[in-house]
């Protein structure tokens, strides 16, 4: 049980509880709160508190937030499209749709469970029973390419590929809007929003260095196909970086708007390179984006 004994400040007076406390950095969202709340896990001055509740300046809040609850990922029969695999590591071509790892919401039918059944118990432990040989994730709605590693070893070596920016991780997209340039680079960091923790913008408070390079493959009036090439890996970065730039990627109902048919984000990671943490060679894999892509590009191709 983890305990946070708070004031309420008087620059805050006026305001929800539920509002001011997402607001701060304990790592909780707003709805994760008015739950906490709901479970009289939130007082004031020692007393439950409703949800809507505003608090007067100098009142005593605590916060008390359970222990989470513990997660058994089992195995699933769930088909992989696997692009390589040696002792070492595998790459997998991810479907949109899937969740990478099991979280609240998604308990199965996520890749991690697809993986515990292709590799047994061949899977790298550093990131903890949840996330096994999870080296680096893609969006749930984001389709493409991505690593996994088999064992300690690879996931170290992986992972350090990563820390330093050497991956070769490039992108496609259909943006909304009209470019006015065949080219840019988008060089913004990338934080938590204060006003929705499930979200990240661009922003200089507790934030890290961005930066994305894209590239014009055609216009289409009022869209846009993208090569993005990514200098980081932050979350939701390309994302979070086009909807900055006013293009928010077609079909984001986090970032942009909301598309009817059109199932979360049109991104695809289309090609991964690396160094083999073992061989030293280099590897690099390529697989296009999904037909629903190419059927949305061939219906702007028209209008």
């Amino acid at each position: 049980m983890t305990r946070h004994e708070l004031i309420f400040p008087a620059d805050a007076e006026g305001s929800r509880l539920d509002k001011w406390i997402a607001s701060l950095d304990i790592g909780l969202t707003r709805c994760a709160v008015q739950g906490l709340i709901a479970t009289g896990n939130v007082t004031a001055d020692g007393k439950p508190i409703p949800k809507n509740f505003r608090p007067k300046s100098g009142a005593n809040i605590e916060v008390l937030i359970p222990p989470p609850e513990e997660i058994e990922v089992v195995p699933q029969d769930i088909p992989l499209d696997i692009v390589y695999e040696d002792d070492d590591l595998l790459v997998v071509n991810k479907p949109k749709g899937m969740v990478v790892h099991p979280a609240a919401g998604n308990y199965d039918e996520t890749l991690v469970n697809a993986l515990l059944f292709h590799c047994k118990d061949s899977l790298s432990g550093i990131n903890g029973v949840i996330r096994p040989g999870i080296v680096h994730r893609i969006d749930k709605n984001t389709s493409g390419l991505l690593i996994v590693a088999k064992n300690d070893m690879a996931h170290q070596g992986l992972a350090e590929q990563i820390k330093e920016h050497s991956f070769t991780r490039e992108y496609e997209a259909i943006a909304v809007g009209s470019f006015p340039d065949s080219a840019g680079t988008i060089h913004a960091p990338i934080g938590r929003s204060t006003a929705d923790r499930k979200k990240m913008c661009v922003t200089d408070k507790n934030s890290k260095d961005a930066v994305t390079h894209y590239e014009v493959l055609k216009q289409y009036g009022g869209f846009a196909h993208l090569k993005l090439i990514l200098e980081t890996g932050r979350t939701h970065q390309i994302r979070v970086h086009l909807a900055y730039i006013g293009h928010p990627v077609y079909g984001d109902d986090v970032y942009g708007k909301a598309v009817k048919g059109v199932q979360g984000q049109c991104l695809h990671a289309r090609k991964i390179g690396f160094i083999h943490p073992r061989t030293g060679a280099y590897l690099e894999f390529e697989r296009p984006a999904p037909e629903y892509f190419q059927k949305l590009l061939n219906k702007f191709e028209k209008m």
